[in-house]
């Protein structure tokens, strides 16, 4: 039985106090809206995120499009909607990238080096701190690499961060729009860290609602969402986050996801 307060959820993308803030305060106009009430939870972690996924009262909640991809179609959530970012990367569309990170003042200098050095990454379903990196690679040295020393799981951007600070790996990838949530509002979080490369875009994390949501009620959560950016207070609230607009999006666009992790897997030759 759905609850009558859908949950809205950025877990995703919380990489602060403040950043969460911002996200409540999105939420909160998408509630106004369109009249639907929200419960706004955080599902901190380490509170497993397949756990968020698997509820059946979600109204709202940012799902990594890799997972989503790997599940039978009937047993997919209802998609509502994903973010566009303001970065170049996006190609205004609803597409986000990974960042390759490294740090300013160590060992890795060039694209080249990254054959054979510490890669930390955060979980195996995830695609940008996981599999966009391991695409990134095949792509450059199918066949070459070494089987190097690797950390994980760091479970999420921040974790990828500390250890690129604490010097116990090398190289991380990262979201992109995470990356860039952190340069608007937590800039001293990735002070001496510099972006090495940027990965291929892919579809974007999405906003998803159970299966079991009533359809007039998702239906009413994705018109608030994809109109946000028409009224001066969405817009507002569009822009603290560093995004144009949601848009919709369909489902068929996050099956290149798995595709293309399987192909790095032949292709690369060693396991993390």
């Amino acid at each position: 039985m759905v609850m009558s307060k859908p949950i809205a959820c950025s877990r995703m993308y919380n990489l602060s106090p403040r950043i969460r803030g911002l996200w409540d305060a999105l939420f909160a106009q998408v509630s106004l809206r369109s009249g639907i009430e929200l419960e706004i939870i955080a599902h901190a972690a380490p509170a497993p995120l397949s756990e968020l996924w698997a509820r059946p009262d979600m109204g709202a909640v940012f799902m990594c499009g890799y997972p989503f991809s790997r599940m039978p179609e009937a047993a997919r959530p209802a998609v509502l909607a994903a973010p566009v970012s303001s970065e170049a990367w996006s190609l205004d569309q609803p597409l986000y990238a990974s960042h390759i990170l490294v740090a300013s003042t160590g060992p890795v200098n060039a694209v080249a080096d990254l054959a054979a050095v510490r890669w930390g990454w955060t979980v195996r379903d995830s695609q940008s701190g996981y599999h966009a990196a391991r695409s990134f690679l095949a792509d450059r040295f199918a066949g070459k690499m070494k089987q190097s020393m690797t950390v994980g799981p760091l479970l999420n951007p921040s974790g990828i961060v500390a250890a690129l600070k604490d010097g116990r790996i090398d190289a991380g990838a990262i979201d992109a729009y995470a990356f860039q949530l952190l340069s608007m509002h937590e800039p001293d979080a990735i002070d001496g860290l510099r972006i090495l490369a940027t990965t291929d875009p892919l579809p974007a994390p999405l906003l998803v609602a159970a299966q079991t949501l009533p359809l007039d009620i998702a239906a009413a959560l994705q018109q608030s969402l994809v109109t946000l950016h028409e009224t001066p207070e969405g817009a507002a609230v569009l822009v603290r986050l560093g995004l144009r607009r949601f848009s919709t999006v369909v489902p068929p666009a996050y099956d290149i996801m798995p595709l293309k992790a399987d192909d790095a897997d032949r292709r690369l030759g060693i396991s993390w």
